[in-house]
């Protein structure tokens, strides 16, 4: 009699923990949402999207910021993943930046979010635009601050500083703080990943952690060992930008995205 409780007492916890979605469910049927646009989903071999998520450990219940979200490529996941537990930050551009494609890209993503308010509806946008505008989220609210392949731009812009100390700031004391950068190799001149667009993992664990992070843990996740980082047009060689247009098209095309960093550090308690 005593096994066959224990049995049917197995069985019970077994059906409830099937019957309830675990964050890797959500997950991936974020990732699987039939409202992605087909540009962008094809590029999920290349930017494994359920895979970074789960490493940076976002679930469904938590304060997410996004920051600089462009084009909404990581919003049409982040969104629908977070819209009935959580809550999304869409930190962007300034709608009063001097730089015109700011403008028109924030414009853009506006329009983007309008179009389909069942899916975007519960999506807050922010600014950041730093050192100006800084505040991407009430302080000390957010679970998690994610940034893809942005650092090189506030280094570039000389805001760098700026941006980590805002991340920082949005984030709860243990919050998690992830970023997904194009690499260098290491010992590259300062210069030379301005110009090119790849930062070291070095020059981006300094930032994180001169604004009082620290680091938690690296991944290959988003590594392309076929990217030697030496374009003739930087980063911007590559897929999906292909500057030079149809030169050397195919061998671009062969090597993918860029190499990059995937990095985790945590705001300490």
């Amino acid at each position: 009699m005593l096994h066959h409780g224990l049995l049917l007492a197995g069985l019970i916890t077994l059906a409830a923990c099937q019957s309830t979605p675990t964050a890797l469910d959500a997950v991936e049927t974020a990732v699987a949402n039939p409202h992605r646009s087909a540009d962008f989903v094809a590029r999920d071999a290349a930017r494994r999207p359920a895979d970074t998520l789960r490493f940076f450990d976002v679930q469904p219940d938590m304060t997410v910021v996004e920051i600089w979200p462009g084009g909404g490529w990581y919003s049409e996941i982040l969104a629908p993943l977070l819209r009935d537990s959580g809550r999304y930050y869409a930190a962007h551009f300034s709608a009063d930046s001097d730089v015109p494609y700011f403008r028109r890209s924030l414009a853009t993503y506006r329009e983007k979010l309008a179009a389909n308010p069942s899916l975007y509806d519960q999506v807050i946008v922010t600014e950041l635009a730093p050192p100006a505008s800084t505040v991407i989220a009430p302080a000390g609210s957010a679970d998690r601050v994610l940034t893809f392949r942005n650092v090189h731009n506030w280094a570039k812009a000389g805001q760098a500083e700026a941006a980590f100390a805002a991340f920082y700031q949005a984030l709860k004391p243990g919050g998690l703080l992830g970023v997904v950068e194009h690499r260098a190799p290491a010992g590259r001149s300062f210069e030379e990943q301005i110009a090119s667009g790849y930062m070291t993992e070095a020059y981006v664990i300094a930032l994180a952690e001169q604004a009082g992070f620290q680091l938690v843990e690296r991944s290959e996740l988003n590594a392309n060992p076929r990217d030697t980082a030496t374009h003739p047009a930087g980063v911007w060689t590559l897929p999906p930008s292909l500057r030079l247009g149809d030169t050397d098209r195919a061998h671009y095309l062969a090597i993918g995205e860029s190499d990059r960093m995937t990095l985790k550090f945590r705001r300490p308690e």
